[in-house]
């Protein structure tokens, strides 16, 4: 189902903002995007939708709504019918999972990401660097092995599940820090990269 109202708030260099930007590229969704945080800065009519000071936030004529994570389960409920929000609470649930469990991964990866994206390099802290990718790593090791038996977080079929790893695997292999492969999410992610969205959307410069 395509709608001319839908809107989303945020400035696209922001991981939260590609998930959700990917996501209606995926649904085929008419929709606008505004710059806000950042240095685009906040107005109040934002803050009046939004008053946490974060991105994003989306309207659609029936909601407002923020939160990343809680933004794509609307969006897959409302617009995505069963392929995208199974009937089955175990399906829903096996991709939930993956969902919730990136705000850990993300945590591991803000040292290294803010060091290349947002640091000069000779304020570069190595040190801490190196703990962030090692912590990373670690992360990896369960969704690799994970994905070693199923080709898609989501199980069986490409589904709301992928996207927030699927932005922040964009980041890990664009980082250009030492760091291990795995195989299984290498392969995962080349799969990613295949679909238009995510390359319009997700593939920019860390900035």
């Amino acid at each position: 189902m395509n709608t001319p109202f839908f809107t989303i708030w945020g400035r696209l260099n922001s991981h939260n903002v590609k998930k959700v930007a990917w996501f209606a590229e995926e649904l085929g969704l008419k929709y606008q995007r505004h710059d806000i945080g950042g240095k685009f800065g906040f107005t109040g009519e934002y803050l009046a939708k939004n008053p946490n000071r974060l991105i994003p936030t989306i309207e659609d004529g029936k909601i407002v709504l923020w939160e990343s994570n809680a933004i794509l389960r609307y969006m897959a409920a409302e617009y995505g019918g069963g392929a995208w929000f199974p009937a089955d609470p175990i399906d829903r649930a096996l991709a939930d999972r993956w969902m919730d469990w990136q705000f850990a991964y993300a945590d591991a990866q803000r040292v290294p990401f803010l060091s290349f994206a947002r640091t000069p390099q000779d304020q570069w802290d190595h040190e801490a660097i190196a703990r962030g990718v090692e912590s990373c790593a670690r992360h990896l090791a369960v969704m690799d092995a994970y994905l070693a038996d199923k080709p898609w977080l989501s199980g069986a079929q490409f589904g709301i599940g992928d996207i927030p790893m699927g932005v922040y695997a964009y980041t890990w292999f664009s980082l250009p820090f030492d760091k291990p492969e795995f195989a299984a999410v290498a392969e995962w992610y080349q799969r990613i990269r295949k679909r238009p969205g995510f390359a319009e959307q997700v593939m920019i410069p860390l900035t």
